[in-house]
Parts: structure tokens; C-alpha cells; sequence
């Protein structure tokens, strides 16, 4: 019998061969970590890497710098801009369901020097964010038990949290869902809750909006003296840079879109579940924030970490019920413990795609058989021992300064994000692709990234106004030591490896694609106006 394949059977094996990648691609691998995330798993690991302290204490100083109507306009803001970014992210991230997301499209599609420099500012401030929340572990602990040591408390949570990272991914998702759940009802109750203070259940009765008419909608900042209508501006715009860094985090749907089943189905969806929802619990939770708390509430900003200082309790407080304090304080808990395993997961897997793209060393993509990538996780979770430096009188600077380093970082990663896709859609065209073809086609483009995209860099620049007012060296370099160093790191990679700007022309935009063609997958499409509504929802 003669081994020469016939064009028949050779076409067939190739089929066989594309149908079989496409299979591993849903259900097997990529590289060697394993897609076994589900579509609700994508969503709460989002959530919970976003709905943190930033909403549950930091909340509280927007309602006092801006008043109750600047910090609502402040987050609703910042969640358009969040909306552009995600949905540049859509296009890409269910076209290029890859390892790393979006440092591999900076990598693919602009620079990869870019590719670099973020990736690695972006693993670092998630690194340092990680050492934050174990300290942040000891202070709600504190609330009860004011005597246990910060040391053990610290020690026992980064092992377990490095612990629960070595499971399989999809204990991870499991275990992130069920931490990610109790923040969702706590905030759905806590709405619930305002809904009937304000509406008279409370020892003050009806309040209705009589905290926007005394003291006011808007708060004038305290930094900036003699003109009113500046200093309510300056409020807003300080709430706007906490609202981004409240948000943050909502990125993460790219960093797991890697281990997703199914990801040209559940990536988009995922993407606009999060984004309404993100919206909906901070922007409500501000809304009737507002209305409860009067902005010049003194314990708005007494500075503490645990429940003390949560708008949430204070809110209670003012409404004469005794416990919340204690429930909000268990919330808040379980809110740092899931924060803090959101930063080791995500941070481990940047290091993968800084792997892939030949950026990172490369023992980092060492995985186990059940596809976690071990190395990585160890590498991100060792740098909680940062969290003991803030034991000694004088760590705390040090670490102060760890901190202002990752601050920035989300905003560089927003503003990358929306690059990419322009040079996404850019490649496209050079190479004779159509929009049309792409499992999710994202509305309003280009103008939605470039509107991303320079609201970013405005915020980038200006979110460290606070050291012009007056003039302080200290604070200055402290507010931009992220943007210098991602400067830093972007000079030093180009100079070294030379790399050019990628020629949208020969830029990759089918490697890691889940079909080797443009073939669309076929879908329902909604004709009746149920039918419509119910897409949108979903």
C-alpha cells in the first residue's frame, strides 16, 4: 500500500487537525495553563478584584472632598471611561484570548518595549498591592482582638493565600466566587437598607435629599482657598482619581480570559455583566452614600482602616442601628482576603505573558500538571514579605512609597489598553481584515478608545495636582515615581533590545486566535424587542 496521502485525505486531516486545536482551545490548554474558568467565574473574579477598601472606606473621603453630587458625577465619569477601556478590551480579548492579554497586545500591535514596560508595572503594583491588604488583614482583625500580633496574622494569611493559588485554577474561580458573592449582597443589602432610612425607618425619620441642601451637593476642597467655584472643581476632580483607583481591577476579566472556557461566548459577556454591575454597585452605593451621610461628617475621614471609618457604618450609626459595625467589619475581612488573592492570581499570570513574550525569565512559566503555574505564583506571593516592613517605625515610609509606585499603574494599563486596540484596528485594516468578521465588534469605535485613551493620560498627569498646591518636592515625587519608573523601564528595554514600532501590516493578529480563519461562529440573532432587551441585559 502506498503511504502517499491523497489531496482528499489531506484536506480531511487538516480539518480534523483545526477542529481538534479549536476543541483545545475551548476546553484543553493554552500553553500550559488550562481553560477550566466558567463564565461566572470570569465575572466574580473581576468584581472581586474591584469592589475592595477603595468602596467600603475610601468611599467615604470621596462623599467628604467633593460632597455628595460631586463624588456621584466623579465615579459615574470614571465608570465611562472604565466602559471605553473594557470595550476596547472586548474586540481584542475575544479575537486573542492569549496568556497576559493586554501586555501581549501592547507587545503584538504597538512596541514591545511597551509591552514590557507595562507588564511589568502592572505585575509590581499588584505585587505591592498584595503586601497592602495582609496589613490590612491585621487592622479589621484589630477591630475585635486589639492584642494579636501583626506579624502571625500576616504570616498565616500570606501561606494560606499562596496556598489556595497552587490549587487548580478552578478551585481558584470557585473559592473568588463565593468571596466575590458576599461583597455583591452586602452591598445589594446595604442599598436596600438606605432605600428605607431615607425613606423614614430610621430615629431622624423622612430624609429625602436633605443632605444635598445642607451642607450642600458639592464639598469646596481644602487645599485650594479664595475661590469657591475652583475649589469644588479641584474636589470633583480628586474624587475622579479615587473613583480610578476604586476601580481597578475590572482588567482582570483580560487576565483570566487566558484559563476561560469557551472564550469568544463568554469573554464579551463577562466584559458587560462586570461593567453594569461595577457601575451599578459603586454608583449606587455613592448615590445613597449621599444621602445618608452629610459630607462634613467628621468620622468621613478619621483616617482608619477598619470598620470605624466605613460610610457604611457611619451611615448606620447616624440611623440608630448598633450592628452593622460588627457585620461590616466581617465584609471588609472577607473584602481583603479576596483582594488579596485576586492580586497573587493576576499578578502570577502577567508573569506568564511576560514569559510568552520574552520578557520575563523563563523558569516563571514553570507549571504543574494541574496548569498553575507555580513559579510565578511563588515569585508574586514572596513580595507580601513587604507587608512586615510596615511592622517597624520606619518601614512604613518605605512602603508608603511601594504603594504610590502601583498607584498609578491602572491608569497606564487603561490607556495602553485603548492604544492597542487602535493599532489593533489599524492591523486590521492593513491586512484586509474586516471588523465584521471578529467574534465581538465593539460600538463606537474609534472615537471610544481615543476618548479612553486621552481622558487616561489627563488623569495620569494631573492626579498628583495635590504637590503644586503649594509646591512640594516630596509629595511631587511621591505622586509621579510610577510614571518615572515606567519611563525608565520602557528607555532601557528599547535602548537594550533595540525594538522598533510594530508595522501594522506584519503586526500578529492570529496567533493564540481560536480559528485560523475569520469564520464567525453562528449565533441567535434577537429579532423581537424581548428578544433585544434580554441580549442587552445578558
Amino acid at each position: 500500500m502506498s503511504d502517499k496521502i491523497t489531496p482528499v485525505a489531506e484536506k480531511q486531516a487538516q480539518e480534523s487537525s483545526s477542529q481538534n486545536s479549536l476543541k483545545d482551545e475551548e476546553n484543553g490548554q493554552t500553553g500550559d495553563l488550562k481553560r477550566t474558568l466558567e463564565a461566572r467565574h470570569l465575572q466574580m473574579i473581576a468584581i472581586g478584584g474591584t469592589i475592595g477598601t477603595g468602596l467600603f472606606i475610601g468611599s467615604g473621603a470621596a462623599i467628604a472632598e467633593a460632597g455628595p453630587v460631586g463624588a456621584l458625577i466623579g465615579f459615574a465619569s470614571v465608570g465611562v471611561l472604565v466602559y471605553s477601556v473594557m470595550q476596547s478590551f472586548a474586540e481584542m480579548g475575544t479575537h486573542l484570548p492569549v496568556t497576559g492579554a493586554f501586555t501581549s497586545y501592547a507587545t503584538r500591535f504597538v512596541d514591545p518595549s511597551l509591552g514590557f514596560a507595562m507588564g511589568w508595572i502592572y505585575w509590581f503594583s499588584w505585587a505591592c498591592t498584595f503586601a497592602l491588604e495582609l496589613t490590612a488583614v491585621g487592622i479589621i482583625i484589630h477591630y475585635w482582638k486589639p492584642d494579636v500580633s501583626d506579624a502571625m496574622l500576616i504570616t498565616i494569611f500570606l501561606v494560606a493565600i499562596t496556598a489556595a493559588n497552587l490549587l487548580p485554577v478552578k478551585f481558584y474561580g470557585e473559592f473568588e466566587f463565593w468571596l466575590s458573592m458576599v461583597k455583591v449582597i452586602t452591598i445589594v443589602g446595604f442599598i436596600i437598607f438606605a432605600i428605607c432610612i431615607d425613606a423614614g425607618a430610621g430615629k431622624n425619620g423622612y430624609l429625602g435629599f436633605s443632605t444635598w441642601k445642607n451642607p450642600g451637593p458639592f464639598a469646596p476642597y481644602s487645599l485650594i482657598e479664595g475661590n469657591d467655584a475652583l475649589a469644588k472643581f479641584a474636589g470633583f476632580w480628586a474624587v475622579m482619581i479615587k473613583a480610578g483607583f476604586s476601580y481597578q481591577g475590572t482588567e482582570l476579566v483580560g487576565v483570566a480570559a487566558g484559563e476561560t472556557k469557551n472564550p469568544r461566548k463568554n469573554v464579551p459577556a463577562a466584559i458587560r455583566k462586570t461593567f453594569y454591575r461595577i457601575l451599578f454597585f459603586f454608583v449606587g452605593s455613592i448615590f445613597f452614600i449621599g444621602l445618608l451621610v452629610p459630607y462634613d461628617n467628621p468620622e468621613l475621614l478619621s483616617g482608619s482602616d477598619d470598620a470605624s471609618a466605613s460610610p457604611f457604618v457611619i451611615a448606620a450609626k447616624l440611623a440608630g442601628v448598633k450592628v452593622i459595625p460588627d457585620l461590616i467589619n466581617v465584609v471588609l475581612l472577607f473584602v481583603v482576603i479576596s483582594a488579596a488573592n485576586s492580586n497573587v492570581y493576576s499578578g502570577s499570570r502577567i508573569l506568564v505573558g511576560l514569559v510568552n513574550d520574552g520578557a520575563a525569565p523563563k523558569f516563571l512559566s514553570k507549571t504543574w500538571q494541574n496548569g498553575v503555574p507555580f513559579a510565578a505564583v511563588l515569585f508574586t506571593a514572596a513580595f507580601g514579605l513587604l507587608a512586615y516592613a510596615n511592622l517597624a517605625s520606619t518601614g512604613s515610609t518605605v512602603f508608603n512609597w511601594l504603594l504610590n509606585i502601583s498607584g498609578v499603574a491602572g491608569f497606564i494599563t487603561w490607556a495602553a489598553i485603548n492604544l492597542c486596540h487602535l493599532q489593533f484596528m489599524k492591523a486590521l485594516a492593513a491586512q484586509g481584515i474586516s471588523r465584521d468578521s471578529l467574534p465581538y465588534k465593539s460600538w463606537g469605535q474609534p472615537f471610544l478608545s481615543w476618548f479612553g485613551l486621552v481622558f487616561n493620560i489627563l488623569i495620569i498627569f494631573t492626579q498628583g495636582f495635590e504637590a503644586f498646591v503649594p509646591w512640594n518636592i516630596v509629595s511631587f515625587f511621591t505622586a509621579y515615581i510610577s510614571l518615572m519608573l515606567f519611563v525608565v523601564l520602557y528607555i532601557v528595554h528599547k535602548l537594550v533590545t533595540k525594538s522598533k514600532f510594530v508595522n501594522p501590516k506584519s503586526a500578529d493578529v492570529r496567533s493564540g486566535s481560536l480559528e485560523t480563519d475569520t469564520t464567525v461562529w453562528p449565533e441567535a440573532v434577537p429579532t423581537t424587542l424581548w428578544q433585544k432587551m434580554w441580549a442587552w441585559l445578558c
